[in-house]
């Protein structure tokens, strides 16, 4: 018997719907595809027609559609205690910052409340906008700490990630962010702060295991370049990788900085020259474009969308969904976004929340496109061209979410 005639055995085989695989970030699409799965991942991917002989504990034939790698969120905040809500509306009924300041709002009101809850309290408030991020596609995410900023209650919110990942059909990564701002304890002793990070936090996540990377908020209203770079030292000598909130709010070189240590991500970058961006290209760090906080912000500096593309910047797409900036529960409201508001093309912004966006995470090798040996973590939508899935605003496109080569 030759090796096409062998008959193989599957776990599940899945036919009837058109498939983008976004390799290499472009559409690819396979007209009539067939995917089959074994033992969780993929191990066959083209034209149904081409299928070999098989065997499959399951066969799944949907009626049309269109198959696309599982949704990769690949910056969010989304374990915290309380929300800021109020904030919102006090801002819309004229208050200043200032004035929400003084009222105890800002992130400090964060901190406050999730310094104030459980482990259990956490993963409990969290769970409602995980389902969201799941049922709207999500496959994949990250979740950052940083409303903590002591190492008990940083270590809180990461165990609390840890539980979700352990409860839901989704794959979480982890990410410490302890230096996002300056607690009260240490007001204006930011160097201190950081030397409490380097010295003591850090050193406590990386034993336990917590953090799969290191973030840090480099901004004029969060930490310098330089202290940042203090923290991005310490991060690296305990094997973890790195990356940064950079040039949000002002140029200040923080993108280039984290170019320097190989960095992840960096994200944000409304502000990033093209010093910077030639930096990212050459240390093959993502750009990750986060245009829900633009809009809640009402900012009107763009990111440099041309930039990117001119030399070879990878760009992911993420909802940053915190209380305060970005109360965002939708990465496919997040590509539409990034189409209407940054020029960006509905092939890039499906890229970048599926395969840059895992890319960001240091995992496209696992998730983020469609191909034989990664994972079978996909979404058939009921559209029937990949470009729609940024056209539509809002509504229920998903039908059926594949997480694991096991329905969900």
């Amino acid at each position: 018997m030759t090796e096409h005639e062998t008959q193989h055995d599957w776990d599940s085989v899945w036919l009837g719907a058109n498939i983008a695989t976004m390799e290499d970030g472009h559409y690819n699409l396979i007209e009539q595809g067939a995917i089959a799965v074994k033992n969780g991942q993929i191990v066959w991917l083209g034209v149904a027609s081409d299928l070999p002989q098989y065997h499959a504990a399951y066969t799944y034939e949907w009626d049309g559609g269109l198959i696309t790698p599982g949704l990769v969120d690949c910056h969010t905040h989304l374990v915290f205690g309380g929300n800021r809500a109020n904030e919102f509306e006090m801002r819309l009924n004229g208050a200043s910052y200032q004035d929400i300041a003084k009222a105890g709002g800002g992130i400090l009101s964060s901190v406050n409340a999730t310094r104030a809850a459980t482990v259990a309290q956490l993963v409990d408030s969290a769970e409602p906008r995980l389902r969201s991020l799941m049922a709207d596609g999500v496959t994949t995410l990250e979740i950052k700490s940083g409303y903590g900023l002591t190492s008990q209650s940083e270590i809180a919110m990461l165990q609390a990630a840890k539980a979700l990942l352990d409860k839901h059909s989704v794959d979480i990564k982890t990410t410490c962010l302890a230096a996002h701002a300056l607690p009260l304890e240490y007001a204006d002793r930011a160097d201190d702060y950081i030397d409490y990070l380097c010295d003591e936090l850090l050193p406590k996540v990386a034993q336990l295991g917590l953090a799969d990377a290191v973030d840090a908020f480099c901004e004029g209203i969060g930490f310098s370049v330089e202290q940042t770079e203090r923290y991005f030292k310490a991060a690296q000598a305990l094997g973890l990788p790195v990356k940064l909130h950079a040039e949000q709010l002002s140029a200040l070189g923080g993108a280039s900085m984290a170019a320097g240590y190989h960095a992840l991500s960096a994200d944000h970058l409304e502000y990033v020259t093209e010093a910077d961006v030639i930096a990212m290209a050459q240390a093959g760090t993502v750009a990750v474009i986060l245009p829900g906080a633009f809009y809640v912000l009402r900012e009107t500096q763009k990111p440099p969308i041309e930039l990117f593309r001119k030399h070879g910047v990878p760009m992911a797409i993420a909802t940053d969904a915190n209380p305060g900036t970005a109360p965002v529960l939708s990465l496919r409201l997040m590509m539409n976004m990034a189409c209407t508001l940054f020029a960006m093309t509905p092939e890039e912004a499906l890229a970048g929340a599926t395969l840059n966006g895992a890319k960001a995470l240091g995992i496209a090798d696992q998730v983020g496109s469609l191909a034989v040996g990664k994972k079978a973590n996909f979404i058939h939508w009921n559209v029937a061209s990949p470009g729609e899935l940024s056209y539509w605003v809002g509504g229920q496109l998903l039908q059926h979410r594949v997480y694991n080569g096991e329905l969900t």
